[in-house]
């Protein structure tokens, strides 16, 4: 059979079914997953010293002759293999234990390529299980080279990796170069078969450095024109709604505003105006911290869609998020005549029909709802405006079916992750961002403290005291990595030995991701009506709970949160008139993570915290939970490549606006990115 990238794994040479299912543990499915199955590391073998040289305790490489092979057992359960090797200057001894085939790999004046971690003892050189090739003509993979060191599991080994990986680029041969001619000669880029070739066996370190750099090039440069591509579909001139300058309605709806808007909200509010009274459709983030004001934007927009005579909808990522907004859209528009409907998966099958027929018919200006918004039965009569808000917890696609119940609705994105501009470009980089930093006058900070576990005892009493002046509590549960069935056992255990302690007396709650929907709204509508004193949770609490009496939060295990997410969570407080406190609990004393929490105790701006939490912790984990509708990347770090996803923007740019260029490229991201984007770029 044909081998291409989509081969099947299990039918590369070598492989066949069980192996196979071992490589699918490291997402290798086909020859191209392989072929993209990028080193994590590489070790320099390339520099051969002789043994008289070989420093103790190093990884040294160097060439030598076969001697003598031997086997003994100094003891029951244990052989002893050596192979003795010599060159001008001196011998060596490898050693392996437990391992007596190898003996049979060895013939006296072979001459072999050795790595491995050098030992001397009383004058002699000693490597145990060393890394070892045959020089016979043939390319070393394993040793005298740079040697790539892959992600790898106890059942899939390097060297075998390392043979499959080989055996894999010469059965694919020449690979079409997909890049335009242009792209490469603006942009200084190795060529593509060349680039893969050295990122898995570089002839040197100035070609692998030339190979990465294609690859990470390439990668982002894919993503951007999958991105600006979406944005140009969704902007088409003359394709949307062109709203009408503000009338009466928003002028009393703004009038009517219990306070000042800031000067960020004030030039976000222009920029969404704007994108609204064109032709073009809306595609706009609102990006602003905890508590800077986005929703009350979000509401003049649905006026603005209202007075118009078209439907908006908001839809948000839990039930009592969707509840709050309704409530306060309610405050906000309703007095003014427009029409307002929750949608959400508790209404019961009578209400839910009303309110389907009620939007179908035109009769609620404004709908608010979670995902249940997204259903096919949920038909407007004139969708005009959609906003999505914490829209990391939902994705391109998800927004996209909300979109399709309109025509070509404007949209307004909504997120209070703070996100860094470079990540702001990979995630979001088919909108264009307003960002609201100032937060609203006379909201007080919170103050923030890293303590360690021997302040425990104080830090609950403190809590018990805050309940006693009439105010409310979160106790956060440490993230426990890989397991979601841990985290909960972890918040289980810590509710139970609250309630048998220091909160004895004190109304509590326990809400968790594994709980039942119903079980976990209950919780937290009583905590949000004030006959639960203290919520015990884990980051279920993260987005969208407002409870303006809750002044106190302790986070338990605050060393393995990222800042972002740290961040999110004391977000939850400092929502009210009282002054607000968020402990930071950590038995972690190493100076890293007193470092990290020390940055948390002094700074407030969400922005500074997201920048920061991204040079330490990496994309991969910014957002504590994988990144919706986001495709992966294989080779780009872009806290690292920043340069480089500036360059690869500036040539999609330049890509997706010429079409004769952008018809070269579109095939490859329909293979690349379809099932993230809806398969618009297929065919």
């Amino acid at each position: 059979m044909a081998i291409g990238r989509d081969t099947n794994i299990k039918f590369i040479k070598g492989v066949g079914p069980a192996k196979a299912a071992m490589l699918a543990k490291l997402g290798i499915f086909t020859l191209g997953d392989l072929l993209e199955h990028y080193p994590r590391r590489y070790e320099d073998r390339s520099q051969l010293k002789p043994i008289r040289a070989l420093a103790d305790g190093e990884l040294q490489t160097f060439q030598a002759i076969v001697g003598a092979v031997t086997d003994s057992r100094p003891r029951r359960g244990l052989t002893l293999t050596k192979l003795t090797v010599r060159d001008a200057t001196g011998t060596a001894q490898m050693v392996w234990f437990n391992q007596p085939y190898v003996k049979k790999w060895f013939r006296p004046g072979m001459e072999l390529i050795i790595s491995g971690k050098v030992e001397r003892r009383y004058g002699q050189v000693q490597v145990s299980h060393p890394e070892v090739e045959v020089v016979d003509g043939a390319d070393l993979l394993h040793t005298g080279r740079i040697v790539p060191v892959y992600p790898a599991s106890e059942s899939v080994g390097q060297r075998w990796l390392r043979t499959l990986i080989r055996q894999a680029l010469d059965a694919e041969g020449d690979r079409p170069e997909f890049l335009p001619p242009e792209v490469l000669a603006q942009h200084k880029l190795m060529g593509s078969r060349a680039a893969l070739e050295n990122i898995h066996f570089p002839a040197d370190a100035a070609a692998l450095e030339a190979a990465r750099r294609r690859l990470v090039f390439e990668e982002l440069y894919l993503l951007q024109c999958g991105l600006l591509y979406l944005k140009s579909l969704n902007r088409q001139e003359g394709a949307g709604i062109k709203h009408g300058p503000d009338d009466a309605l928003v002028k009393k709806v703004e009038a009517a505003l219990p306070f000042a808007l800031t000067k960020d909200q004030r030039t976000a509010l222009a920029e969404i105006k704007a994108d609204m009274e064109d032709a073009r459709p809306m595609q706009r983030l609102v990006q602003g911290d905890v508590g800077s004001g986005k929703t009350v934007l979000a509401a003049i927009a649905l006026a603005k869609t209202a007075a118009d005579g078209y439907q908006g909808a908001m839809m948000a990522p839990t039930e009592i998020l969707a509840e709050q907004h309704c409530h306060t859209l309610a405050q906000l528009l309703a007095p003014h005549g427009v029409r307002i409907a929750a949608l959400t998966g508790s209404l019961t099958k009578r209400t839910r029909e009303e309110v389907l027929n009620r939007l179908r018919d035109g009769l609620v200006d404004v709908v608010v709802g979670t995902h249940a918004l997204i259903q096919e039965d949920v038909i407007f009569r004139h969708l005009g405006l959609v906003v999505t808000d914490e829209q990391h917890r939902f994705g391109v696609r998800q927004r996209a079916l909300l979109q399709a119940k309109g025509p070509t609705p404007d949209v307004l994105v909504m997120t209070a992750t703070p996100i860094p501009r470079t990540m702001a470009l990979t995630v979001y980089g088919d909108l264009d961002v307003s960002v609201i930093r100032e937060l609203p006058p006379g909201r007080k900070p919170v103050k923030t403290y890293a303590v360690g576990g021997d302040m425990r005892a104080r830090v609950y009493n403190f809590i018990v005291k805050e309940v006693a002046a009439g105010r409310q509590g979160y106790v956060v549960c440490p993230l426990v990595e890989e397991s979601d069935k841990l985290e909960v056992q972890a918040a289980t255990q810590l509710y139970e030995q609250l309630k048998g302690t220091y909160f004895r007396d004190i109304s509590c709650a326990l809400v968790h991701g594994r709980m039942k929907a119903t079980e976990k709204e209950a919780a937290m509508r009583a905590f949000y009506g004030g006959e639960v004193k203290v919520l015990v949770a884990t980051t279920v609490i993260e987005v969208g709970v407002n409870v303006p009496n809750a002044t106190v939060m302790a986070v338990e295990g605050a060393d393995r949160f990222g800042l972002a997410q740290l961040h999110q969570l004391r977000g939850r407080i400092g929502r009210g008139e009282h002054q607000s406190y968020c402990i930071l609990l950590s038995d972690n004393q190493s100076p890293e993570t007193r470092e990290r929490l020390a940055i948390m105790a002094q700074v407030q701006d969400g922005f500074v915290l997201a920048e920061k939490d991204l040079e330490l912790r990496g994309p991969g984990q910014f957002f504590g939970t994988r990144q919706h509708g986001m495709p992966d990347l294989k080779i780009a770090d872009i806290v690292k490549d920043t340069g480089v996803l500036l360059e690869a923007r500036q040539a999609a740019q330049r890509t997706v606006a010429a079409p004769g260029l952008f018809a070269a490229v579109r095939p490859v991201l329909g293979k690349r990115f379809g099932d993230h984007f809806g398969m618009i770029f297929q065919g």
